[in-house]
């Protein structure tokens, strides 16, 4: 028997949550729950994490945590307690499996079977924002090696245990070559570890167009986090219904299981929701506890719900469709057919030996790292770069201007006059010429003199290079 906890969350939550939990109940499931409070009524009652200490506790104790949507209330700068949940406990990997039930459910993509991998602690998701000038804002793209290797892996190893036949990388590499290009390179470190499964890499713009298309290119996806999130959703959208799809979180540690959808509020308490994205997640829970023939049994119950046309009503469509029924109706028809397998549908059959086998991470050797300059940015409310140049070249010593860029463009020296500037400027320094070495103190000589200049430096990033390459991205149009 397995202790997991549980959180009925907001809007639908409860709803669906009873539901799924009487099937499990009725299909003698191996668990026990204890439940927390998550999500709305803590934000409101003045918990601006969403989550109180107890809840945590109890969640860390019992390492399976089966969640309902939550609630995040809009404004007021509350963070979305998924993600926190997610960082804090490290799931790093987030599966969405989006497969069609075609033709009992409407789809463009009848033979659809796509497994999307999401990486889940980092990118853009890292939420690091800060507002610099009274026209820029800022977040910060944070991909680590260590994030990059474990998804990366672990999608292959999800390939290889559920006998997948290629694993396919979304990134942007073309634009982003430092972090997305980190991304691709490990991807292609990995792929080489299992020949066996085949493997190919796409610019995420073109093929998120693909998948919407002709899904049928792909088999496992593995992405970033930000792409991750809209490709999943993109994904199963296609496949019939957001509402249909259950996803993992899966960490070192812990794992979470949920729906994808919201708490949709609007329908909150008609008894009308679906709850067959929660229940697919929490089949992939029994998949994790090792509980497979249980999963077997119920998502097989529930095919046969969908190919019997007895549907909630987002998915019940006349001359198709045969029943329309709540909520509880829902469930009670799942349990029905425990025990039962699907005529038309597949029938599934999990490996009861299924695990994935997560590999801490190690750590490598340390590459050279040289200090070899600094961008300094700078606010300043002129409009030409040459004017700027002249007070930031009166700064040079050890650390020499060589460029100023706006949003990223080369706007000095050689800029063109058409190129639209904001507030926010970056200024290259880097070593001067007879400069053996360029030191910490040399950056804040740097500063000293820049302040009297009176001008208005808000941030810097140091420029490295590693064994020889450089550790920072060059100007557009440098």
């Amino acid at each position: 028997m397995t202790r997991i906890t549980i959180a009925k969350g907001d809007g639908i939550g409860p709803e669906i949550m009873d539901a799924t939990l009487k099937i499990l109940t009725a299909a003698k499931a191996p668990i026990e729950w204890d439940e927390v409070s998550i999500g709305e009524q803590q934000y409101l009652a003045g918990n601006t994490t969403g989550i109180p200490n107890e809840a945590w506790d109890t969640i860390r104790k019992n390492k399976i945590f089966l969640k309902a949507p939550i609630t995040t209330p809009q404004g007021k700068g509350y963070k979305s307690l998924n993600v926190t949940l997610r960082k804090t406990l490290g799931l790093f990997s987030n599966v969405r499996p989006c497969n069609s039930f075609a033709p009992y459910i409407a789809t463009k993509h009848p033979d659809m079977d796509v497994v999307i991998v999401r990486e889940n602690e980092e990118d853009l998701y890292a939420g690091i924002e800060h507002r610099q000038t009274d026209e820029v804002y800022q977040c910060l793209k944070l991909i680590t090696r260590p994030g990059c290797e474990k998804i990366v892996r672990y999608a292959f190893e999800y390939a290889k245990l559920y006998n997948r036949k290629k694993v396919s990388c979304f990134v942007k590499d073309n634009i982003m070559k430092l972090t997305d290009g980190l991304f691709h390179t490990v991807f292609k470190e990995i792929a080489a570890e299992y020949p066996e499964i085949e493997s190919d890499s796409w610019i995420v713009d073109i093929a998120a167009a693909k998948i919407a298309n002709e899904p049928k290119q792909f088999d496992v996806v593995v992405l970033p986090n930000l792409y991750g999130d809209i490709v999943s959703d993109i994904t199963a959208e296609i496949s019939g219904s957001v509402g249909l799809a259950g996803s993992s979180n899966v960490g070192e540690e812990c794992a979470m299981f949920e729906a994808i959808h919201g708490s949709a509020p609007l329908i909150a308490g008609k008894k009308i929701a679906n709850p067959s994205g929660l229940l697919r997640g929490a089949i992939m829970m029994l998949n994790h506890i090792g509980a497979q023939d249980v999963a077997m049994i119920i998502k097989n119950a529930w095919s046969c719900v969908i190919e019997e046309g007895i549907h909630t009503a987002d998915i019940y469509k006349e001359g198709v469709s045969k029943k329309l029924v709540n909520t509880m109706e829902f469930a009670d028809a799942v349990i029905e057919r425990l025990g039962h397998k699907p005529k038309h549908l597949p029938e599934v059959v999990y490996n009861t030996n299924a695990q994935i086998d997560i590999k801490k991470y190690k750590r490598k050797t340390p590459q050279t790292k040289v200090l070899v300059g600094v961008d300094v940015f700078i606010d300043w409310k002129g409009t030409q770069a040459d004017d700027l140049a002249v007070q930031l070249s009166k700064a040079n010593g050890d650390l020499e201007l060589k460029m100023i860029t706006n949003r990223g463009v080369k706007v000095w020296p050689h800029g063109f006059q058409e190129t639209f500037c904001t507030d926010h400027w970056r200024c290259r320094f880097e070593k001067s010429v007879g400069t053996e070495k360029v030191f910490n103190q040399s950056i804040v000589d740097l500063l000293h003199k820049i302040g009297v200049e009176q001008l208005d430096a808000i941030k810097t990033e140091n420029l490295y290079e590693f064994d020889g390459q450089l550790g920072y991205s060059l100007g557009q149009g440098q």
